[in-house]
């Protein structure tokens, strides 16, 4: 398919891929930083408190993620989420989701955080205009949720986090949990029944092989099919359609009506074909994929003085020749003993 680069006008438009797939969504990372360490992630044995992090002056300013995210709405981004890291590290943010939800052309705006510093920041996210969280939440047990999370945090301020959210007008917080064979996959059931029936929407998601370090096998993943079962065993489900094309979660609702849980399948049911993110990371490089190996840097042209017409034209460029596929290549990777370097979850978010 020919890569030509249509020029893009000044008013939104539908920019597409080489494999014809829309670009809608926008993930933001404001920040490389966590003060967890997952080991899905960031684990501790790579990342300890003397490893280098981003110097701030090499994060994208508030004023440069705005001019960026309002060309990219001229391109046909419509969901904007804020990523990390952990983004509540990040001073002034209720500054940044106030200017975004005054932009026109952004339909949906959504933050996911670890949770732990929420309860105090919830408010003033709210008063920005924020209105929709993910919280991520892999387990309801103390003992797993420090082993997972490097020894960090707890559960019960997380919790805390997220009544706090629900008593401030949050509507149907997300609650992501990374679902590892031989961790936290006993401990399933323990998360369903306590969100059952709380307006909150579980999503489990199952291992994926992201970054370098976080010393993923094939082995360690529990799909989706099998949980699904589980829980169906205790709590009868039924599916739901997609809310809209390229929905990367399965949804099923409680038979009986409590609620709504969701199953993303990256690794044993792969839906690169409907993906239509793109990644912006925390020192301006845009990527097109999860498991990218490099990204275009846009933050050095923006400071160089580019127009908005000239960076209109590379992130045109960067899209329409756009063919990432990987979770559905995952398996001829494997087969093959093929390694490839890839950009870590913390810095271009989840």
């Amino acid at each position: 398919m020919s890569t030509t680069i249509t020029q893009p006008s000044t008013k939104s438009t539908t920019l597409h891929d080489a494999l014809h797939r829309p670009l809608r969504d926008l993930r933001i990372s404001v920040i490389d930083r966590c003060n967890f360490r997952c080991r899905y992630c960031m684990p501790e044995e790579e990342y300890k408190d003397h490893y280098k992090f981003l110097e701030k002056k090499n994060w994208l300013t508030f004023e440069e993620i705005f001019r960026l995210t309002k060309l990219f709405v001229k391109l046909g981004v419509t969901k904007v989420r804020l990523t990390g890291g952990e983004p509540l590290l990040r001073d002034g943010l209720p500054a940044l989701i106030r200017k975004l939800t005054g932009l026109s052309g952004i339909e949906d705006l959504a933050l996911t955080t670890n949770g732990s510093l929420l309860a105090q920041k919830a408010r003033r996210l709210k008063e920005a205009g924020l209105r929709r969280l993910t919280v991520s939440l892999d387990t309801l047990d103390q003992n797993v949720f420090r082993a997972m999370s490097g020894n960090r945090g707890s559960v019960d301020r997380v919790l805390e986090s997220i009544r706090e959210a629900q008593g401030l007008g949050f509507q149907a917080i997300k609650i992501n949990v990374v679902v590892q064979k031989g961790v936290n996959d006993h401990r399933v059931l323990d998360l369903v029944r306590y969100f059952r029936g709380t307006g909150c929407v579980l999503r489990f998601i199952e291992y994926m092989d992201v970054g370098n370090c976080n010393h993923w096998r094939s082995e360690s993943v529990v799909p989706s099919k099998e949980l699904i079962q589980k829980i169906q065993e205790h709590f009868p489900l039924k599916p739901l359609e997609a809310n809209y094309e390229g929905e990367v979660a399965s949804r099923y609702q409680f038979v009986d009506g409590s609620g709504e849980i969701g199953f993303i399948s990256s690794v044993t049911q792969p839906f690169c074909g409907t993906c239509h993110r793109a990644r912006l990371s925390t020192d301006g490089k845009i990527y097109t994929c999860l498991f990218a190996s490099q990204g275009t840097d846009l933050r050095n042209p923006l400071r160089e003085g580019a127009s908005d017409k000239e960076l209109l034209n590379l992130i045109t460029g960067v899209w329409q020749k756009r063919t990432d596929r990987y979770s559905e290549h995952r398996s001829q990777f494997l087969a093959s003993h093929q390694t490839t370097h890839k950009v870590e979850m913390f810095q271009i978010g989840g």
